[in-house]
């Protein structure tokens, strides 16, 4: 997804092995980027560019016109069966397909408009009837699609607005005799029922859903930080030859504290499950992705996508969205959706950064690529002077000319300001010779293929006038996309949402954290890397936020984990990762103390003695930690017990998921039995089947036992992740839930309060979980008070 698709990267790699051995040794020994992009481009053969236009052709990315009427009646099925929320993503890509004013566009808009009224979404129910009008959509059908206009106008308390609808409706019934009796009856009556309802409503003042407005204005940075604009005062950039560029705290810093808020250079939205056409059963695919959900720009959330009027795989939150991508990007990248798709991520975040440094002043990074074309040797005399040269010239102040200026810090401009630009972009480090040769030639062929199609559709404007001799504009900024390539596989942010699961009814939710896009964030990307850090990161659209999630001392390294956490992997597999993906070896203090640990590993994988409880320790064969125990047994015998148990609770969960509670209750409890024979009751997967279990209560409307089951679980969670780390909060949040809904109003507020103080150290205030837990407060707060009675046992007693 990240990389070319796996027909591509074979074809490639084939093709490598095929070239004499010369021409391997001296890409695989070509010292700069240009060299490798310009010996690469060369042999680009016209069969090369055969074969990826067919792989690209896969995909469905251009608008079919066949395709609306299939999607409006497959979402006319699931309107039918009440699954307003599938048919609301079905009548979404059925508009994606239709061309601008046409009666498909308009249909499914208008269609569209009713799924969303029965979710509830009113505000997009009227703009989607709107766009249906403003479309065309027919005449005849008005008045059905004006009733729920007047009725969502109704529901918002905007009493002016639907008054005048509704007059207008009736206006509209006189004026047409025409209609059936039946049809006229039905109408003439919602009409009257909703003129009843609208004078009930008591004017309401109106309020817009503007929570991401509000939550980007809370999201202040304390003080101005005249070094790192994105950052707090409460950091500084400080370089070092071995740990290269980081940021340490300038003062004490306390949990929670927001250090570093910055929006992407570019974000490119993850497709998700995408597969091309030959590998699905039907032309269409009717399953739900990111790009049905999420915008392609700002990457919020919407039901209501606005899709691209020239390709069918952009949809956006608005017009406003859809023209400002438009401006910056989308008028290049609109005819090259499939080639982008098989390329992968990163290319298609190579080029669209290229096309967004069209609008800076990007003149400096342009002559220095030139220079490195036109110079081959980059550790030439002339190369050194060249470059000198060029950022004197570009000081600007009187002040500075004539004077040999003291290298500023990578990606900082002359006066040693860091800013999340595109020179801050391109002095992000390749790490080019760490990259195998058949990867750089993947690289560099891809780009190449890419610039070939820009060439041809004539449709990419270059940022400045490239310098004679320098060689073509595509050229510059080829050596440009290979190098953000290559950028990626280190600096690319994942940026990731809490998906939020379970069941609906019981108002119990499961979250999960998913990747939603990667994209490119030049101060985060200042923040090394610890097993264990200091920080936590999150995202409000394509904004992200760095928090302090535990005190950081005056002087300390501002710490940020790219992936592998001391939590969720032994040190072994953290290293085989950190050596694999970014090109080191961790040397932090959660590796160092694991280093010295004991041998019985994490608590959280621990198989305990059969015959006392105690920790088994040990390699391949595991002996009681107990002294006064003799018990032994091999690592493989426990590992396939392990795994075993794993099948059996893998089957529980599918019993949950088909809506089959008390068999998989009944499974789960013989699995339970088994663990406590050789698992350590702080074991992963123990703390799994309580939450399993749990699952399985809540979805019986137990939530006593529910509870239960999730606390003991909620002890597992801490062990392996601590008190206050981000999975415990979102453990907490599914436990205030089920205090709520059982009435236990006290444990409700306990639980509340503590799943606020941890959740408030990650995401800050406006977080949806915050959001809704201080909904649940306020609603058990506003409650009566109930008596005391015979039946009120104590403080842990769920009222029914």
């Amino acid at each position: 997804m990240d990389l070319p698709v796996d027909e591509w990267k074979s074809y490639v790699f084939q093709k490598w092995s095929l070239l004499p051995k010369s021409i391997q040794v001296t890409i695989s020994t070509a010292e700069t980027l240009s060299d490798i992009f310009l010996h690469s481009s060369l042999l680009l053969q016209p069969e090369d560019e055969m074969f990826l236009q067919n792989l690209s052709r896969g995909y469905l990315v251009e608008k079919d016109p066949n395709a609306p009427l299939f999607y409006r009646e497959e979402g006319n099925k699931k309107f039918q069966q009440k699954d307003y929320m599938g048919a609301t993503v079905l009548y979404s890509k059925g508009i994606s397909h239709s061309r601008p004013h046409t009666a498909d566009i308009s249909l499914c808009y208008a269609n569209r408009s009713a799924a969303l009224f029965h979710l509830g979404q009113h505000e997009m129910c009227l703009k989607d009837i709107m766009r249906a009008q403003m479309h065309g959509y027919p005449e005849r059908l008005q008045p059905k699609m004006m009733l729920r206009k007047a009725e969502c106008l109704v529901t918002l308390g905007r009493r002016q607005e639907a008054s005048q609808t509704i007059s207008d409706l009736e206006s509209s019934f006189a004026a047409k005799p025409t209609l059936a009796a039946a049809q006229f009856q039905i109408l003439q009556t919602n009409l009257c029922r909703l003129k009843m309802k609208a004078q009930e409503k008591e004017s309401l003042t109106e309020t817009f859903p503007a929570a991401l407005t509000k939550a980007l204005e809370d999201m202040d940075l304390k003080g101005e930080n005249g070094q790192v604009p994105s950052a707090s005062s409460s950091v500084s950039l400080r370089t070092d030859p071995l740990r290269g560029r980081y940021l340490v705290a300038t003062k004490d810093i306390l949990p929670g504290e927001l250090l570093v808020k910055e929006d992407a250079f570019v974000s490119v939205l993850h497709p998700g499950e995408m597969p091309p056409l030959r590998h699905l059963e039907s032309k269409w695919d009717t399953r739900v992705t990111n790009g049905d959900l999420y915008c392609h720009r700002c990457l919020d959330h919407t039901l209501a996508t606005v899709p691209c009027d020239g390709c069918s795989y952009a949809k956006y939150c608005s017009h406003d969205c859809m023209q400002q991508a438009w401006d910056l990007y989308h008028s290049v990248e609109c005819s090259l959706g499939g080639l982008l798709l098989t390329l992968g991520v990163f290319c298609h975040i190579a080029l669209r950064s290229t096309l967004v440094a069209r609008f800076e002043d990007a003149s400096n990074v342009i002559r220095k690529l030139c220079g490195e074309i036109r110079n081959k040797d980059t550790c030439s005399p002339e190369r050194e002077t060249l470059v000198q040269t060029l950022t004197c010239d570009l000081g600007g102040e009187s002040e500075n000319k004539g004077k040999m200026l003291e290298p500023p810090v990578p990606g900082c401009d002359l006066n040693g300001k860091y800013e999340s630009n595109y020179n801050a972009v391109f002095h992000l480090l390749p790490h080019t010779g760490n990259h195998s040769p058949e990867h750089r030639f993947l690289c560099a062929l891809s780009v190449s293929a890419l610039c070939r199609r820009l060439e041809a559709a004539s449709c990419y404007k270059p940022a400045a006038a490239v310098p004679p001799g320098s060689g073509s504009e595509l050229d510059v900024w080829g050596v440009a996309m290979l190098k953000h390539v290559l950028q990626l596989q280190c600096n690319a942010q994942a940026i990731t949402t809490i998906q939020h699961t379970g069941s609906k009814e019981n108002s119990v939710t499961n979250s999960r954290q998913v990747r939603l896009a990667t994209g490119i964030f030049p101060v985060i990307s200042l923040l090394n890397h610890s097993c264990s850090p200091n920080t936590s990161v999150s995202f409000i659209s394509t904004v992200a936020t760095v928090r302090a999630s535990q005190q950081i001392e005056k002087g300390q390294e501002i710490l940020h984990c790219y992936g592998p956490h001391q939590s969720r992997m032994r040190a072994a597999e953290r290293q085989q990762k950190l050596r694999s993906q970014y090109f080191f070896d961790c040397s932090c203090a959660a590796c160092q103390n694991e280093k010295h640990s004991a041998a019985t590993g994490p608590r959280w994988e621990a198989f305990c003695c059969r015959s006392c409880g105690a920790l088994m320790q040990g390699d391949d064969v595991l002996i009681c930690g107990s002294t006064s125990c003799t018990e032994s047994v091999s690592r493989d015998h426990l590992i396939s017990r392990l795994q075993d148990l794993q099948q059996q609770v893998g089957m529980a969960r599918k019993l949950l998921r088909n809506d089959k509670p008390e068999r998989a209750i009944q499974l789960l409890l013989g699995c339970q039995r088994d663990a406590q024979s050789f698992l350590s009751g702080e074991h992963s997967l123990v703390g799994e089947m309580e939450d399993d279990l749990a699952q399985a209560y809540a979805a019986l409307g137990d939530w006593q036992k529910s509870a239960t089951h999730l606390q003991k679980s909620l002890r597992v969670v801490e062990v392996r992740h601590g008190p206050s780390s981000v999975e415990m909060g979102h453990e907490l949040f599914k436990l205030a839930q089920l205090f709520f809904n059982g009435f236990a109003i006290p444990e409700a507020l306990n639980t509340i309060q503590k799943a606020e103080k941890v959740l408030m150290v990650h995401y800050g205030p406006w977080n949806d979980e915050i959001q809704e837990l201080q909904k649940m407060k306020s609603c058990l707060l506003d409650l009566p008070p109930i008596p005391a009675g015979p039946s009120v046992q104590g403080p842990n007693v769920f009222f029914q």
